[in-house]
């Protein structure tokens, strides 16, 4: 008897695509949905799309979060036991210029998978949240303990809304929620907006790269292998509380230099670089403390920086004939 469906939701997405594949990996039956816009070039969604499809424990759905109708029939006709909730409008400066995606997809949306949940007899809800909840908070690691009171982008507000959200969800309705606050992504299939991919492109095709706040920023780069082996033990473990927040990261800050000299080194050229101001809604450094994560989940990272780089570029050599 073939087991019920695990949703993943934003299944073209960077994220989402890695962690459809392992959960397929690992024998379980999956729905993913996505709704394929043009946030960045939708071929790359598609290429991805097309190495799940052909998995015959694989369905996808076309399907746009803030469809309230559409996703109340979704959850109705499959009844997920878990539900992973990683589609998003993502991206902080985005969310400077086009605010109202972030509140359809990222407020209504994610309204309307708590509805589904809610209703639909979910033993678990996982979903994505991020480290930039963690805004102008100047201690670090960012532990889960911090408050999260001082967001500086739209994208964060909403992050941290889908925090109190699920919270409420999870006090109201007995609904198991596990929400995720994820460090800097990054590795093959990632999203071309993320700074290590454009400064891939730029460099190969011999043109400049930015660098913001003079390129002193730091992040905990976590390479998305890691990120998938905290979420698939998760996904596997019974929910102790009703509402549970985690750190995913690499819990190792690198500075943004040591990445360019990494990708420098595996592409074999100089980039040339352009020292620009601080972007608004940005910050300086991000760090994670993992030890709740660790602790409950056995989690560790495992792969280093020049490491998940070289396998990056390894792939975007492939894919793009670059």
């Amino acid at each position: 008897m073939q087991r019920a469906p695990l949703l993943v939701t934003g299944a073209a997405g960077f994220i989402g695509f890695h962690v459809a594949q392992r959960l397929l990996s690992a024998g379980e039956t999956v729905v993913g949905f996505d709704n394929l816009n043009d946030y960045y070039d939708p071929a790359l969604k598609s290429a991805r799309l097309e190495l799940l499809r052909p998995h015959p424990n694989f369905k996808f759905v076309k399907l746009d979060l803030a469809d309230r109708a559409g996703m109340e029939e979704l959850f109705r006709q499959y009844r997920f036991p878990t539900v992973i909730h990683l589609a998003a409008q993502a991206g902080v400066r985005y969310s400077l210029e086009n605010p109202h995606a972030y509140a359809e997809s990222n407020l209504t949306g994610f309204l309307n998978v708590l509805e589904g949940c809610r209703h639909n007899g979910c033993g678990h809800l996982i979903y994505a949240s991020s480290s930039s909840v963690y805004g102008a908070n100047i201690k670090q690691p960012f532990s889960i303990e911090d408050r999260v009171d001082h967001p500086v982008s739209l994208y964060a507000a909403t992050k941290k809304a889908n925090e109190l959200m699920a919270h409420t969800y999870s006090h109201l309705h007995q609904l198991p929620t596990t929400g995720l606050r994820f460090f800097t992504v990054y590795g093959p299939w990632g999203r071309p907006d993320m700074a290590y991919f454009l400064f891939t492109k730029a460099i190969i095709e011999g043109k400049p790269i930015k660098l913001f706040n003079g390129g002193k920023m730091k992040r905990d780069f976590t390479y998305v292998d890691d990120i998938v082996d905290a979420i698939e033990r998760i996904v596997f473990s019974a929910p102790s509380l009703p509402y549970r927040i985690y750190n995913i990261g690499n819990n190792k800050p690198e500075e943004l230099g040591n990445l360019i000299s990494i990708l420098e080194k595996e592409l074999g050229t100089t980039a040339e670089k352009i020292l620009l101001p601080m972007q608004p809604g940005d910050v300086e450094s991000t760090y994670a403390d993992i030890d709740a994560t660790a602790r409950d989940f056995g989690f560790a990272p495992r792969v280093k920086l020049g490491e998940g780089l070289a396998q990056f570029v390894a792939w975007y050599r492939s894919f793009f004939r670059a």
